[in-house]
């Protein structure tokens, strides 16, 4: 490559970064000022804000996950530079999210062509999980985005800044490292002669599907991870997080059953999550058609050998360990999915952008309408409709109740009692339970008079008319291996607690109230009465 052609490949870049960025930016501008939602408040943002007041990248006023420390310290830089604020938070993880949009761009250039790549980048943009974490100040889009880099350069047999960037990708979220296995693990395997004779060299790119000694070099982001793990161990005496956080990621998940079940959800959110089973259906039924012509070439099969190999790893690794088996773990793998179903349809349907087109219809379509089964609230815009409700709620309760004792739940016990978290104008004290199913509910009713109001909400998704049904045996499942629980609404938790319902709204299938104990009413009750009395004796 020439000097010039570096540089117009350095400018073009420029130019589908900025217009990306100001895309993504202007589809998320209703968002980019809400405050901050589950993992974003319960780690990222205390870990983040750590950071830049004390210069510790181990967090001290949350328990550290051990997850290495490289968003958090952009998002400490970010805020350094120019304010500690949601919209800067959000701006800043939408670069990232840019960033991560162009290395997919180049990717499927470099493997397919350029139409392709729009389509495939276009679809990756819009597709609700990817949407939602792309302003989110969580990890897992910014390790996608660094292993997107890195797959770049390794199908161009640049093995060397392969390794780079994927040693960046694990500093970003250790479970990066999962890629780079997954394709020595492949190239191993491509020494089975009928797999060596299947994918020689083809027409797209130059890495050659064959284990030789430079394959190792893909092993090395081990030890920027190890460095940070024994950096970790040494400062806080124990290596991959905090005892309840290694035991519910890692001793809890290897049941054999729940390993499946967890396989089965892997495999879904991988195919067909979020309506993406419209992009699988539509390539798997063009598999049956023709070729178009001789010049509209497959993308070569090592290529996508690689990046079935990086898909494998990821599914069966995430199904083994982590407790919450949430669909945002498998985005450096979706985006793979995409790339080359997107061009499975240009290869073989002449009306293939029609078909794209019906894509990304049901990608916005799933960004608004909630699926007839239970989901994390993450994954589309019911994060917003969450905030909301949280934030008018918890306007009303500071008003009415500022002094009160507030029986609640996480992330609402965190949103009452840190400012930081932009809910709130001055704390409320605090009484946390774990959700509001019946159990927990008649446990906290034992605790009166240690608290004044209630405040409780949906802490799950739970549809009003779930696709399967609500099957016993399949809820009783779900409750042992995946913190399946039922809530209790405003009016049934009132009961339980002994109060009554000063306040609810429901939005989207999703609600939240507000409960006044007997003893906060008796003594309001009081109150009035005397000011009453008052003012007839004047």
């Amino acid at each position: 490559m020439t000097a010039n052609d570096s540089a117009s490949r350095r400018l073009h870049s420029a130019a589908v970064f900025l217009t990306i960025f100001a895309a993504i930016l202007a589809l998320h501008g209703p968002l980019l000022r809400l405050p901050y939602f589950w993992d974003e408040a319960g780690y990222y943002i205390p870990a983040a804000r750590d950071l830049l007041l004390t210069g510790s990248v181990i967090p001290h006023s949350t328990p550290t996950n051990a997850h290495p420390p490289l968003v958090m310290a952009y998002l400490a830089l970010a805020w350094k530079i120019f304010a500690y604020a949601p919209f800067v938070t959000r701006t800043a993880m939408l670069l990232v999210a840019a960033f991560s949009l162009l290395g997919l761009f180049r990717l499927a250039q470099r493997v397919a062509n350029i139409e392709v790549a729009v389509a495939s980048t276009l679809c990756t943009a819009v597709y609700p999980v990817f949407f939602v974490q792309s302003s989110f100040a969580q990890v897992d889009l910014a390790a996608a985005g660094l292993t997107f880099w890195a797959l770049l350069a390794y199908v161009e047999d640049r093995r060397w800044m392969a390794t780079l960037w994927f040693s960046i990708a694990v500093l970003a979220k250790e479970t990066a490292i999962l890629a780079p296995l997954g394709l020595v693990g492949w190239e191993c395997i491509s020494l089975i002669p009928a797999l060596a004779k299947l994918t020689r060299s083809g027409t797209n790119g130059t890495t050659r599907a064959r284990f030789t000694p430079q394959s190792l070099i893909l092993l090395l982001p081990a030890f920027p991870l190890a460095i940070w793990y024994t950096y970790h161990r040494l400062h806080t005496g124990f290596i991959f997080g905090n005892p309840e956080f290694f035991r519910y990621n890692v001793q809890a998940t290897t049941h054999p059953l729940r390993i499946l079940l967890a396989f089965l959800i892997r495999l879904w959110q991988t195919f067909g999550y979020m309506n993406l089973y419209l992009l699988t259906i539509s390539a798997l039924a063009a598999m049956w058609l023709p070729p178009q012509d001789d010049n509209r070439p497959r993308i070569a099969l090592r290529i996508q050998f690689a990046f079935l190999a990086v898909a494998a790893t990821y599914i069966v690794a995430l199904s083994v360990i982590g407790g919450a088996v949430l669909a945002r773990y498998m985005l450096p793998v979706v985006p793979l999915v995409i790339i080359v179903f997107v061009s499975t349809l240009w290869r073989r349907v002449r009306a293939w952008k029609w078909l794209v087109a019906i894509v990304l219809l049901g990608f916005i379509a799933a960004l608004f309408i909630n699926p007839p089964y239970g989901f994390s609230m993450e994954d589309n815009l019911a994060y917003r409709d969450f905030i909301l409700l949280h934030q008018r709620a918890e306007t009303f309760l500071e008003a009415r109740y500022p002094t009160a004792r507030v029986l609640t739940a996480w992330p609402a016990s965190g949103e009452l009692s840190q400012l930081w978290l932009g809910y709130v104008a001055r704390p409320m004290r605090v009484i946390q339970i774990e959700n509001f199913t019946v159990e927990e509910l008649m446990s906290a009713a034992e605790l009166r008079p240690d608290f004044d109001v209630a405040l409780v909400f949906s802490t799950k998704y739970d549809p009003p008319r779930p696709l399967i049904g609500r099957w016993p045996p399949w809820e009783k499942i779900k409750t042992r291996f995946f913190g399946y629980h039922r809530d209790m609404p405003p009016a049934a938790a009132a009961q339980i607690l002994g109060g009554r319902v000063v306040y609810t709204e429901s939005r989207n299938g999703q609600w939240i109230g507000i409960i006044e104990m007997d003893q906060v009413q008796e003594a309001r009750i009081r109150i009035e009465g005397k000011v009453a009395l008052n003012r007839k004796v004047r």
